[in-house]
């Protein structure tokens, strides 16, 4: 699996120290001398990062672009920043991390070691296996059935070659069985593309653990393009309630990213699924919780009590980014069962537009309210 990344950036130092860290982590690197040949390079060429130094001319137009251009909307996109420039304009230009000037090559490895992890893990879930096999997708309005063939395959998603005259839309029970494997896999999607002829693409929604494990394990024998992903990453817990987490880390994954937490605290192992809410640079990330089964919360109660009895015990936890959520998908918080009122989520949700330094102060101030456990 070969990684690539375009680079718009005309200061010869910060090229220097990009393409020396880039490649120390196996990324390549193609330089556009302007915005005009970055644009006209992502509409052709895939890239999994686009990195634009935002002092340039054109560099809001080009990561704008990135999220219009079909191959690209899921590339990991990259704004080098002045100390002094906001963060606010390059996040809602579609920036998912952000690199600080002077770039050095150690705060460029410690930035773009994240930013890898979530590469390879799009360029996974983007990755598509031609196969044709028997599928049966009922609609889940009407009761509707079909029953058609794939012309490919992935993590995310399939596609599949429809009856002529079918135009159907709507979401969709899927049920299939893979070459080599005995069990039928059911899983729920929409209708995401239409290509050319019959064509058109299904993207997988609320997969069960065991329907993306056999997925992912199928995938992995059968692909061309292997390649192990990053480990887990370790960081600092300092707060914890029933609805979420804020975790200290030098290279946050950005908003929007799901990821999964492996906690370890006197003995007791917990295990979480959550989507990232809050990112602050080189600081921190607030995660909110994604899995809300009484047996998880059930897990988490355990886990808070062991954390509360034993406030000299500091917990082990690493974090593992699974991928980007499109903004359709991210949704809004949820709502924690049970609760009126968590204190974390509620910062998530109300406050996470304050400077870092402003938001980490108004999380030191929640702290003892009864939603959870602070550091």
């Amino acid at each position: 699996m070969n990684l690539k990344a375009l680079l718009l950036c005309a200061d010869e130092k910060i090229v220097r120290v990009l393409r020396r860290t880039l490649g120390d982590l196996g990324i390549g690197v193609e330089l556009c001398a302007s915005a005009e040949i970055a644009l006209h390079k992502l509409t052709r060429e895939r890239f999994e990062a686009i990195v634009v130094d935002c002092a340039g001319i054109g560099a809001a137009e080009v990561l704008r672009s990135t999220r219009l251009a079909p191959c690209n909307k899921r590339a990991v996109a990259v704004a080098i920043l002045d100390p002094d420039v906001g963060l606010r304009s390059a996040f809602e230009f579609g920036a998912n991390f952000v690199l600080y000037k002077p770039v050095s090559v150690e705060r460029a490895k410690s930035s773009f070691r994240a930013a890898r992890a979530l590469m390879k893990k799009e360029r996974r879930r983007n990755n598509r296996i031609a196969i044709q096999i028997p599928l049966e997708m009922t609609s889940r309005e009407s009761g509707a059935r079909f029953r058609v063939n794939t012309t490919d395959i992935g993590e995310g998603g399939v596609a599949i070659s429809l009856p002529k005259r079918s135009k159907p839309r709507g979401r969709w029970s899927l049920a299939f069985t893979l070459p080599g494997t005995a069990s039928v896999l059911g899983v729920d999607a929409e209708f995401a593309w239409e290509g050319s002829g019959t064509q058109v693409g299904l993207r997988f929604e609320n997969q069960t653990p065991e329907f993306a494990r056999q997925l992912r394990e199928w995938l992995a024998r059968n692909s061309t393009e292997v390649e192990n992903d990053d480990p887990p990453v370790r960081c600092q817990l300092t707060d914890l309630s029933l609805g979420g987490c804020y975790l200290e880390i030098s290279s946050p994954f950005p908003v929007g990213t799901r990821v999964t937490l492996s906690m370890r605290a006197a003995g007791a192992e917990l295990r979480a699924e959550g989507i990232v809410r809050v990112m602050h640079p080189e600081k921190g990330m607030g995660v909110e919780f994604t899995k809300n089964t009484p047996e998880h919360r059930a897990l988490l109660e355990k886990f808070l009590s062991l954390l509360t009895e034993n406030s000299n015990v500091m917990p082990e936890l690493m974090v593992e980014p699974e991928g980007l959520e499109t903004e359709s998908s991210g949704g809004a918080l949820t709502c924690v069962p049970g609760e009126t009122q968590d204190a974390l989520l509620g910062l998530f949700r109300n406050q996470a537009g304050l400077p870092p330094d402003s938001f980490l102060a108004e999380l030191k101030k929640q702290r003892g309210t009864g939603a959870g456990v602070g550091a």
